[in-house]
This record gives structure tokens, C-alpha cells and sequence, in this order.
């Protein structure tokens, strides 16, 4: 599964480089996972075997860390991540307020190996943490180096609302606490800033937008044609995506256009097996082709494939990487009129929006673009200039400097 988030920072961590700035990415729990060069330490903080052991057996409490480095390593924590331990946030509700409560809680060994790690390590600037969920890092480190501390907000209130109840109101009250530790607060998009600041009850003074920015390298103008019209879906194989929605939307546009396929893109979890199947149902006859999890260049031929781009999630998504990496390409978007897609495509102007949850909507979008090749032409090299100027990777690391610099 390549990780969005993981995405995101590395291409940022890989401009900053480019520039002469010094930086360390390190990653948390599993070794970072992305389609381009990966810049991030080889060492893992916080290895999710570690953690999961420490959770659930107190024995690993005590362990000594030499025995630790055993199933902290990169390539013993890759054989099992994703096989042994779901990352459901309903099966997570324990550990996750472990990690919650710090130094305080059944972790600490891990907070302690943190404390280690940070002074042995060259003084640091700044410090970003990558999302909320790992905010209670922020007091040891500041207490450590006495340096700033920013965490991005990045979507993790997914995952947080996915936890059971009580966990889910007790991991927000243990976030909201720590909420003073932090400098400054990074959101991915207005939305986000907006969402988060009464979610996490952060005050908005506090919350610095720094918009995604996607490396532009290798992202060509797709070559128009005619023939089959290709409508594409490029994300997770899961239910909060939409993929069940543009189903139901592409089975209806496909009884008025019998020379259009549905094509989609993605890692599907072994818990969401059940749910691609149920998709494939609702198509009934209507083509559909799923490709699986698709490397940098197998991504790139299947955007530039694709007539248009469509992924309905069915929540307020604060990102919407796929947008940006699909317009790269000249290729317009039919969205949702919800979260971070609105700001995207009003910007890009690259797109139709639609209202959210609207099978119909999306279907009536589609024929409208398909019946108008030179419209939906002029919209994909619009959003092919506007992604450019407004969600370039250079165009992230200037806002983020500037945050940087400003604490």
C-alpha cells in the first residue's frame, strides 16, 4: 500500500534536500512506503512490533534494547506489517490511547528510545510530527532539544472516528490536552484548518495551511482519442472511497453509452475483499477492469489512459492526492461538492462538481463531458496548467518554510 501521507512528506522532505536544506524523515511505526526515491531514515521509531508486543505482553515492558533492534528492523517489521496485526481502527482503541497518554502510559520504553534517538542526533531547527495521532511525542521533544515543535493534520480524524466508542472520545479529549505542546499546526488544505480547528478544538490562530503539492516530474499531457470512453477511479479499495458509488453511477451512464469501461486503480486490504466483490456486483454486465496496486510508471500510463477521474468518497476528504496526480495529466475530475475536492477544483479549474453521494449527478456529469470531447479537452489542459501553478511540490516547500520559519 503506498501511503499517501508517507507521499506527501517525503516529496518534501526530497525538495527541501534539493535545496541545500539539512533534513531527516524518519519513520514511525513501518518502514515509509512511496512511488518515487525514498529520502527517509533506514532506522524506525516506535517499530510497530515493538509496540504491539509492549501493548499487549508486559514481559516486552522490560526487555532490553539490544533484543528490541531484533524486531525493530526495517526488513523484519516489512515481512509482517500488514499479515499479523489489522490496522482496523476498531481492533486499535488500546493502542492507540497508549500512544496517547506518552510517556505515562504502557510505551514508555518507546518515549525513552525517542529521547535517545532526538539528542544523539544533530540540534534540530524545527520538528514536525506527520499527523495528531502522534501528538503526545511533542512535550518529550520539545523538552528534549528546546526547539519547536509543528504537527500536520493530514486526515487522521478518518481513523479516529473509526475507533469504537469509548476510545473514540477518549483519544480526542487526549489530543485536545496536548494541544499547548504544539507550536504551530499544519493543514493540508482550508478545509482542513477549518474541520480540525473545532474537531481537536485547536485555536485557529494556531493552524497554518500549507496546500499538497505533488512532483510534477514524469506527469505528461494525455494524448486525446476516440474510441472507448475510460472513466477511472484511483485510490483505496474501500468503502469510504466510493467506489460502490461510481458503480452505481457508471452502470447507469453505461446503459446510455455502451462504448465507455470503468477502470480502477488501488490496494485493497484482505478486510475489503468482500466489498470489491459487491462492487463488481453492482456493475452487473457494465465492463470494469480493476488493475491493483500500481507502481510510479504503471500510475502514470493509467492516468493518461483516462478519460476522466472520479473517486466519490463518501466523508469530507481533506486531501485528494489522486485529483492532483490525475490533472498532472491533463485528465479533468468529476467529484463530490464535499472537503478538500470543492477548494481543488474551484482552483484548478480542472473538473465538475457535483452533489455528494449522487449516482445520478455523477452518471449525468459523465454523459456531459463525454458528449462534449472539446469541453472536457479545454478542461484537462487547464488542469493540467492550474495543478502546476498551484499544487506544485516547489509550491508546498515555499508555504512550508515559511511556517517553518515563522516559529
Amino acid at each position: 500500500m503506498y501511503c499517501g501521507s508517507c507521499a506527501r512528506d517525503n516529496a518534501l522532505a526530497a525538495e527541501l534536500m534539493s535545496r541545500g536544506h539539512d533534513v531527516t524523515l524518519i519513520p514511525v511505526y513501518t518502514p515509509t512506503r512511496t512511488d518515487e526515491p525514498n529520502v527517509s531514515e533506514p532506522n524506525v521509531l516506535f517499530g510497530g512490533i515493538s509496540v504491539y508486543l509492549q501493548q499487549y505482553a508486559s514481559l516486552f515492558r522490560r526487555t532490553p534494547k539490544f533484543l528490541d533492534r531484533l524486531w525493530d528492523a526495517p526488513g523484519v517489521i516489512g515481512a509482517f506489517a500488514g499479515r499479523m496485526v489489522s490496522n482496523d481502527p476498531k481492533m486499535l482503541g488500546d493502542l492507540t490511547l497508549s500512544m496517547l497518554q506518552g510517556e505515562s502510559g504502557v510505551l514508555r520504553k518507546e518515549f525513552e528510545k525517542l529521547v535517545e534517538w532526538i539528542k544523539a542526533e544533530p540540534l534540530p531547527d524545527v520538528i514536525n510530527l506527520p499527523n495528531s495521532l502522534l501528538i503526545a511525542l511533542a512535550e518529550p521533544l520539545r523538552a528534549a532539544v528546546g526547539r519547536p515543535v509543528v504537527c500536520t493534520l493530514q486526515g487522521e480524524e478518518l481513523f479516529i472516528d473509526g475507533l469504537t466508542a469509548p476510545y473514540r472520545e477518549r483519544a480526542l479529549e487526549a489530543i485536545r490536552r496536548q494541544v499547548p505542546h504544539v507550536d504551530r499546526f499544519i493543514a493540508v488544505s482550508e478545509y482542513c484548518a477549518r474541520f480540525m480547528a473545532e474537531y481537536l478544538q485547536i485555536p485557529s490562530a494556531k493552524i497554518s495551511v500549507v496546500p499538497l503539492g505533488i512532483n510534477t516530474k514524469g506527469y505528461e499531457m494525455r494524448q486525446s482519442r476516440t474510441g472507448t470512453f475510460r472513466i477511472g477511479y484511483f485510490a483505496r479499495i474501500a468503502p469510504e472511497k466510493g467506489l460502490h458509488v461510481l458503480a452505481d453511477a457508471f452502470a447507469r451512464f453505461h446503459k446510455q453509452v455502451e462504448s465507455s469501461l470503468l477502470e480502477a486503480a488501488g490496494y485493497a486490504a484482505p478486510m475489503h475483499a468482500k466489498y470489491l466483490e459487491s462492487v463488481k456486483k453492482t456493475l452487473h454486465d457494465a465492463p470494469f477492469t480493476y488493475h491493483g496496486v500500481v507502481d510510479r510508471e504503471g500510475k502514470l500510463a493509467f492516468l493518461k489512459s483516462l478519460d476522466v477521474l472520479c473517486v466519490p468518497a463518501t466523508y469530507d476528504e481533506p486531501k485528494g492526492m489522486f485529483l492532483l496526480e490525475a490533472m498532472a495529466c491533463g485528465v479533468p475530475v468529476v467529484q463530490p461538492r464535499r472537503g478538500a475536492f470543492t477548494e481543488i477544483v474551484e482552483k484548478t479549474c480542472g473538473g465538475v462538481l457535483v452533489p455528494p453521494d449522487n449516482a445520478d449527478a455523477l452518471a449525468d456529469a459523465f454523459y456531459q463531458l463525454w458528449q462534449d470531447p472539446t469541453r472536457r479537452a479545454s478542461m484537462g489542459a487547464t488542469a493540467f496548467k492550474n495543478v502546476r501553478e498551484h499544487y506544485s511540490v516547489q509550491r508546498s516547500a515555499d508555504r512550508l518554510l515559511e511556517v517553518y520559519g515563522s516559529v
